[in-house]
């Protein structure tokens, strides 16, 4: 009979019974009293009253007997530490044991008990077990002390079972090696400063050597770690290559893909001149193409990690298009997938084979794969010019077909064909305003508008036709009122004296009628322009636009490099590194690629340095947030770029008719004008209250900057810290903070030079960040900075830089630059300086904005010891932009509704509940992008505690 008989019964009382069972004499009883308790322990109940009872039969030489009792050690150990010391002596007893099997046996339950108490005195034991004859005990042991460090790392340091674990790698034993190698980086991966893994070319070729002779698993192990290393010349990389490359015929798709990797990165520092470049290129193109022989669950891993491949050296895989063409019994994923890679892989050689492909997935039965290759063929006319023209016919011929998200998708990839190739395909516009009726998706809805728009002189019905799209303005979904907006301001552009009623009717709707902020706000924006200079809205509205670039969806190429550095992980499979979804601060370490080695380099670029010289160019792509300053060291430290200049055209601000005959020019001279009756100005009431002054024509002017916004804000400055401190920066101190005023950031800089030479030659740069923060100018030391002399410097800054999110969300890295060397600090700037002056909202939108944004997104939090009045918070957060919107009194407590606006367009709505004599507030802070409410939190303590 099988085991499976200790899992049916359910006596009452029978513990009782287990434990005259544990206490038999005889070995056959006891062990299926044990086999009894382990079963009950599986299903759940609780057995650890036998605790005692079970420990006493560890005195046994009977193996399996041996490994059920470690087994319910393991798991009862932490419940009952103090009974579980009762076993440490047979653990010592076991350690030396003749049978290797059984020190293994107890080194392992060791190290899974996890028991302050009793580690100590398991370190005798695995200190033997570490230093063992027999090979197996020596690989259990090794794993032993990973478990161990995780427990208490500082017994292990102390204990010197680092210093045994890194001798293990020079082991005969490849196993030993293996094992080893993953506690040391399991060890590494917790504590990335410790440097245990010191790799060099002598345990290198140890582990190679082990490399041939391991398991699977400890291949992996080897593979991974190679992976960590930077050979110190193209002729180490080359020489690990060819030693790894065996590894691709592995029957293990994981010991495959971990090959992979090494090879990619250690290609970066060969030269493509090398013969062997090329050999390594071909080799890497069949076990790639295997992996797509396995199951589809496999098939997908891969082809996400292929996606990776593809995107860093599309050569690899050139030749192998067919290997992704879909089989008609793919799962979708696996089918979505092989479609973003043959679009990778798409060039003139291959494109007529792709295109055939893609044009009979297109008639398909599953929506998303139709949509998808719908897209794909949209993406090819985009990628490879001379294809341009088939994919259109193509997709005409699909539209032909009649089916309806076939057509909308169709129409979706053809706009975005117009935006690359203009004035080549328009002849297809009538074909596509024929389906204009069939649209009821909003993409779709939103590409045929903004086809109509842009083409308007060459459709004569064109503003019948955005007449029959604006009878349902209110219904449609935000994307299409915004284009539906722009289109009609563009064809009153084009054709004025008959579309002024269309265009009077849609400013309306979308300033009047709207509750949706970027709506109103760009029909302001174009009813001001309209009514103020004409010459200027055709610039703007019918500007020249920029050709659309070939891929969108590209990874940005220092995520790409890293994501390199994590094939065959689950990285590689989110196309995210660890940092983005491994929770807490293990295993996050950021890698990069090595650079090109300055003999491979020679050959890539005309500019670079000769072999002897000091290499002092940087790649001219800054990287995404590696380690804390390593981006910041390919800035060029310029004078930075200030915001777009304004356009100067004859608006004067504040001081315009804004009901005078504006549009004449495009009218011609027509005595009333727009200005006349015809062309009614933006309503006052739509204005936002705190914006612009009553003007004589009645009506409040949007951009007027004199009052409300203009008075001097004495939003609360932090005292100024040091920044980078001299030691750090050869004698350089710089301490500083972060000021609003009038509107305008600045960051007020104290250098002082500690040094004994003088300091000339400033210059500084900002990473990209979070909220796009730039130098608006250069930094302006206007005399040289002798010893010992300090300056005082307001640098203003603007936030029209590049984009990209920190961690955390406000964290700026900075370069400064003078004569002596260029230095790295990074600072964390207070979020209120980025709440705008235009941030009080009106009530009716406060509500409606507070019903719409989610639930999920409001977080609460507590602001303790301030003892301020409701008065004196909404004056005192007033002051640095946060405006009170509304205040009630419910049941004795104070309710502040509050708003406030981040420079970025942001909006985010608090609630603030203040019981009088109670120092305590409770702040509720909705927004639609959560994360940054943490930080608007700490900006209110920051505020009112100070």
């Amino acid at each position: 009979m099988t085991d499976s008989k200790y899992f049916t019964t359910t006596k009452k009382g029978e513990i009782f019974e287990l434990k005259a069972e544990l206490n038999s004499d005889k070995k056959e009883k006891k062990k299926e009293a044990v086999k009894k308790v382990i079963a009950s322990m599986t299903v759940g109940k609780d057995v650890s009253a036998l605790f005692p009872d079970v420990v006493n039969c560890m005195q046994t030489d009977n193996l399996e007997l041996k490994k059920l009792v470690y087994l319910y050690l393991m798991n009862y150990a932490k419940s009952q530490p103090d009974m579980a010391i009762m076993a440490v002596n047979t653990f010592v007893k076991d350690c030396e044991d003749p049978n290797p099997l059984i020190r293994a046996l107890a080194v392992r339950t060791m190290g899974c008990i996890r028991v302050d108490k009793i580690t100590e005195y398991l370190c005798e034991p695995l200190r033997k077990c570490l230093k063992d004859e027999d090979p197996y005990v020596r690989k259990t042991a090794a794993v032993c002390v990973a478990k161990l460090h995780d427990i208490n790392a500082q017994l292990v340091e102390d204990q010197g079972f680092l210093d045994t674990l890194k001798d293990l790698i020079s082991d005969s034993n490849p196993m030993v090696v293996a094992n080893a190698v993953a506690a040391l980086s399991e060890i590494a991966e917790s504590h990335p400063s410790s440097n245990l893994l010191d790799l060099n070319p002598q345990s290198i070729n140890k582990l190679l050597t082990a490399l041939n002779e391991c398991t699977e698993w400890g291949q992996i192990f080897i593979l991974d770690c190679l992976a960590n290393y930077t050979p110190k010349d193209d002729r180490e990389a080359q020489s690990i290559c060819e030693r790894v490359t065996p590894r691709l015929s592995h029957a293990n798709s994981a010991v495959v893909l971990s090959a992979v990797k090494v090879l990619m990165k250690f290609m970066e520092m060969l030269s493509k001149d090398l013969d062997y470049y090329g050999t390594l290129l071909k080799k890497l193109a069949p076990p790639l193409v295997t992996l797509l022989s396995a199951e589809p669950e496999l098939q997908y891993v891969a082809l996400r990690n292929i996606n990776l491949i593809v995107q860093k050296r599309p050569e690899i895989l050139k030749h192998e298009m067919k290997v992704f063409f879909v089989k008609y019994n793919d799962p979708i994923y696996v089918k979505l997938e092989k479609l973003d890679i043959m679009i990778r892989l798409a060039s003139q050689a291959n494109i007529a084979q792709v295109l055939a492909e893609l044009k009979e997935y297109a008639t398909e039965v599953d929506v998303d794969f139709v949509r998808k290759a719908v897209r794909a063929i949209g993406r090819c006319a985009i990628k490879v010019e001379q294809s341009a023209e088939r994919c259109v016919s193509t997709l005409l011929d699909l539209i032909q077909t009649k089916v309806n998200y076939v057509v909308q998708e169709a129409i979706v990839v053809i706009k975005d064909i117009f935006r690359k190739y203009p004035n080549k395909y328009e002849s297809v516009i009538a074909t596509l305003c024929e389906n204009l009726d069939s649209l009821d998706e909003p993409e779709a809805r939103a590409a045929m508008i903004w086809i109509v728009g842009e083409y308007a002189e060459r459709i004569d019905n064109a503003d019948e036709l955005l007449e029959s799209f604006l009878e349902g303005f209110h219904d449609e979904s935000t994307q299409v009122q915004l284009q539906l907006l722009t289109a009609i301001v563009k064809l009153f552009l084009k054709k004025p004296t008959e579309t002024q009623e269309l265009v009077q009717q849609v400013l309306s709707l979308a300033t009047q009628d709207s509750d949706n902020p970027d709506l109103r706000d760009r029909g302001y924006i174009y009813w001001r322009l309209l009514s103020t200079d004409p010459v200027a809205a055709k610039e703007v509205v019918l500007a020249e636009k920029p050709l659309i670039s070939e891929e969108t969806d590209l990874i940005e190429p220092t995520l790409l490099d890293e994501l390199i550095c994590y094939i065959g992980t689950l990285a590689s499979v989110y196309h995210k590194p660890p940092s983005a979804f491994v929770e807490g601060g293990r295993g996050v370490v950021h890698k990069s690629l090595p650079p090109r080695t300055a003999s491979s380099e020679s050959t890539e670029s005309p500019e670079t340095a000769p072999a002897g010289a000091p290499s002092g160019e940087q790649p001219d792509v800054i990287p995404t947030q590696g380690d804390l300053l390593g981006d910041l060291l390919n800035l060029d430290l310029g004078p930075p770029v200030s915001g777009p200049p304004l356009a100067t055209t004859s608006v004067q601000m504040g001081a315009v008719d804004l009901l005078g005959g504006g549009l004449d020019s495009l009218m011609g001279d027509e005595p009333e004008g727009i200005g006349g009756p015809n062309f009614v100005a933006p309503p006052a009431a739509a204005v936002p209250a705190n914006l612009g002054a009553s003007m004589g024509s009645g009506l409040s002017d949007l951009f007027d900057l004199t009052s409300g916004v203009g008075t001097l804000s004495g939003s609360y400055v932090a005292p100024k810290a040091v920044w980078l401190p001299a030691m750090k920066a050869k004698g350089l101190e710089i301490s500083g903070t972060f000021t609003r005023q009038v509107g305008s950031i600045s960051m007020d800089l104290q250098l002082t030079n500690k040094a004994l030479q003088v300091m000339t030659d400033f210059a500084i740069q900002f990473n990209r960040n979070s909220f796009g923060l730039a130098p608006a100018a250069p930094l302006q030391v206007h005399a040289p900075l002798s010893p010992n002399q300090t300056v005082e410097i307001s640098l203003p800054l603007n936030t029209v830089g590049s984009v990209m999110k920190m961690e955390p969300l406000n964290n700026l890295q900075v370069a400064v630059k003078n004569n002596i060397d260029v230095f790295y600090f990074s600072t964390l700037y207070p979020l209120h300086v980025l709440f705008v002056e235009d941030g009080k909202m009106d009530r009716q939108m406060f509500l409606a904005t507070w019903k719409d944004i989610p639930n999920e997104n409001e977080a609460q939090f507590q602001i303790r010891d301030c003892p301020l009045n409701a008065e004196a918070v909404s004056s005192r957060l007033q002051s640095s932009n946060i405006f009170t919107v509304a205040k009630r009194n419910v049941e004795g407590q104070d309710m502040l509704y509050q708003s406030l606006k981040l420079t970025n367009g942001i909006w985010v709505l608090a609630e603030l509940r203040i019981q009088p004599g109670n120092p305590s507030f409770t702040l509720s802070l909705k927004c639609r992008a959560p994360e940054v409410s943490q930080h608007v939190y700490q900006a209110y303590e920051t505020i009112l505690k100070n």
